[in-house]
C-alpha cells in the first residue's frame, strides 16, 4: 500500500506533465499522494494530545555485556541502587529495552532494575547460528538472572518476554523460590499467540497457508520489507496500525510515535524468525508447576493477547493474581504507565517481603 501510494502519485504527476491528464485536479491529487507518502505521519501524530512526560530512548551508563555460546552478546543495563531488591525485565518482540522508559523512571527509586536487549534487537548482537527460539532466549535469561547475586529477583516480562519467562520456568525449575521470588506476566500468553489473539479462529486457519509463507518471504526480502516499513512510517500508516494493535486511542503523541519508531529498529528478517518461533510455543503444562507468586497484568482492550488469556493463566497458576489495566491495550505499560508501575511495585514489595 505504501509503495502503491508513492508510485501512484508519481504516475499521476507524470501523466499530467505529458498532458495525458489535463485537469488540474489530477495534478493536485498526484502532489497530495506523493506528499502524503513522506509527510503523512505529521497530521496523524498531531491528532494526538501531547503528554507531559513523553518517552525517549533512555539508556543507562551502568552496563554489562554477556557473551553467549552462540556468538551473540547481550547488553544488560542497571538502574537503581545495587542494594535494592532486583527486578529483571524482559521486553517483547519487536522493540528493545528502551520500551521500559516509564518503568525505569517510576520504579528505580524502589528496586534494582536489570533490563536487557534480546539478542538481535537493540544493542545486543545477533546469534551466529540464527537461533531465535524461545528456548534460546530462556537460556539467555538464565545468564542474566545469574547477575543478581544472592538476592531473590522478580522476573517481569511483557508479551514475548512473558513467554520467555514461562519457558525459563520449565528449563530451570530449580531457580524458582531459590533465586526467583515471583513472576509478573504482562499482556502475554501460554501458547501459540495466534490462538489467544482477536480473530483467533481465522488466524489459526491461515497460519500454514498464508502467515508462515509470508514470514519466510519476509526473511528472503528483508531489505525491501525494511524499506516498505520506512515508507509506512513516513506516510503514517504504521502509526495507525500501532495504535490499533497496541493502544486504545488515549495514548499521547509521544507514546504513539515512540512505539511506532521502535517497530522500525529491528530487522524484518530477524523479527520474522522470532515470530516463526512463537508459532511453535506452548507452555500450557508448565503453568500448574510454577509454585511461586505470579501477577498477571493485562490491558482490558488488548487485542494482541485477549484478557481471557491472562484470566486462564491466573486460574492455572497455583499462586496467581490478576490485574487489569483500563483503559489499555497491549501497550498498557505506556498508556497506563502509572497504574502499571503501582501494580508492579505493590506485588513486588509484597512478594519480596514474604520471601525474606
Amino acid at each position: 500500500m505504501s509503495i502503491a501510494l508513492l508510485l501512484g502519485g508519481i504516475y499521476i504527476i507524470h501523466q499530467w506533465y505529458d498532458r495525458e491528464l489535463l485537469d488540474l485536479a489530477w495534478l493536485i491529487l498526484g502532489i497530495a499522494m506523493s506528499t502524503w507518502s513522506f509527510m503523512g505521519f505529521l497530521p496523524v501524530s498531531l491528532l494526538r494530545r501531547p503528554g507531559a512526560d513523553e518517552p525517549t530512548a533512555l539508556r543507562s551508563n551502568s552496563v554489562q555485556r554477556i557473551l553467549r555460546p552462540d556468538g551473540s552478546e547481550i547488553q544488560v543495563e542497571f538502574y537503581g541502587s545495587a542494594d535494592a531488591q532486583p527486578i529483571v525485565m524482559i521486553h517483547g518482540w519487536g522493540p528493545n529495552s528502551t520500551v521500559w522508559y516509564y518503568a525505569k523512571r517510576q520504579l528505580a527509586n524502589h528496586f534494582r532494575l536489570i533490563v536487557w536487549d534480546l539478542p538481535g534487537l537493540g544493542k545486543s548482537s545477533q546469534p551466529k547460528n540464527r537461533d531465535y527460539s524461545i528456548e534460546k532466549y530462556a537460556r539467555d535469561l538464565e545468564a542474566v538472572v545469574s547477575l543478581v547475586g544472592d538476592k531473590r529477583a522478580i522476573l517481569l516480562g511483557h508479551s514475548m518476554g512473558g513467554m520467555i519467562i514461562l519457558t525459563f520456568c520449565r528449563l530451570f525449575p530449580e531457580y524458582l523460590n531459590r533465586q526467583v521470588a515471583g513472576l509478573i506476566l504482562v499482556d502475554t500468553t501460554y501458547t501459540n499467540p495466534l490462538k489467544t489473539a482477536i480473530f483467533s479462529r481465522f488466524l489459526q486457519a491461515v497460519q500454514k497457508p498464508l502467515i508462515e509463507p509470508l514470514l519466510y518471504l519476509t526473511i528472503a526480502l528483508s531489505p525491501l520489507v525494511w524499506l516498505m516499513s520506512g515508507l509506512s512510517y513516513l506516510n503514517g500508516s504504521m502509526h495507525i496500525t500501532t495504535e490499533i494493535s497496541g493502544f486504545t486511542g488515549r495514548e499521547t503523541r509521544g507514546q504513539l510515535n515512540f512505539s511506532t519508531l521502535l517497530g522500525l529498529h529491528g530487522s524484518p528478517g530477524i523479527l520474522a524468525r522470532g515470530m516463526l518461533a512463537m508459532l511453535q510455543f506452548d507452555e500450557t503444562t508448565t503453568l500448574p508447576k510454577i509454585d511461586i507468586p505470579v501477577l498477571a497484568i493485562v490491558g482490558k482492550s488488548d487485542i494482541a493477547t485477549v484478557p481471557a488469556t491472562s484470566r486462564r493463566m491466573s486460574m492455572d497458576l497455583p499462586k496467581a493474581e490478576l490485574a487489569i489495566l483500563q483503559p489499555a491495550g497491549h501497550m498498557g505499560l505506556m498508556e497506563r504507565n502509572e497504574q502499571f508501575a503501582d501494580a508492579v511495585r505493590s506485588f513486588s514489595t509484597s512478594c519480596l517481603s514474604s520471601n525474606k
